[in-house]
C-alpha cells in the first residue's frame, strides 16, 4: 500500500483521477494497526478498481484536520479529489469497509 505523508497526500489523491481509498492511521492506534492487514487484504481484491493509500497522522495532524480526521482510524474514499465518504472508529469495520468500496466500484 502505497504510504504518503503531507507533501504527496495532494498530488496522490486529491490530485488523483478515479477513486482513492485513505486509511488514516497513526502509530499509537492500536486499532489502526489491527485493520491494517484488513486493509491489506481488500487493496489486493480491489486494486483494479480503486488505489489504496495510508498516511500516518502523527506526522501529519495539520493535514489530518483539514481533512475533517477527528478521531482514528478513519477509511476515506475520494474520487477526483473529492471525499465521498467515509468511516470512522467503531464504523471502521473490514465488512463495513468493503461495503463501502463496493458502493463506488
Amino acid at each position: 500500500m502505497l504510504e504518503v505523508d503531507k507533501k504527496t497526500f495532494e498530488e496522490e489523491v486529491l490530485e488523483a483521477e478515479g477513486y482513492v481509498l485513505v486509511d488514516f492511521w497513526g502509530k499509537s492506534c492500536e486499532p489502526c494497526k489491527a485493520l491494517m492487514p484488513h486493509i491489506e487484504e481488500l487493496e489486493e481484491k480491489y486494486a483494479d478498481k480503486i488505489k489504496f493509500v495510508k498516511l500516518d497522522t502523527s506526522s501529519a495532524r495539520r493535514l489530518a484536520i483539514k481533512q475533517k480526521v477527528l478521531g482514528l482510524p478513519t477509511i476515506t474514499i475520494y474520487k477526483d479529489g473529492e471525499k465521498q465518504d467515509e468511516l470512522t472508529k467503531e464504523d471502521a469495520k473490514p465488512g463495513k469497509i468493503e461495503e463501502m468500496i463496493k458502493k463506488y466500484i
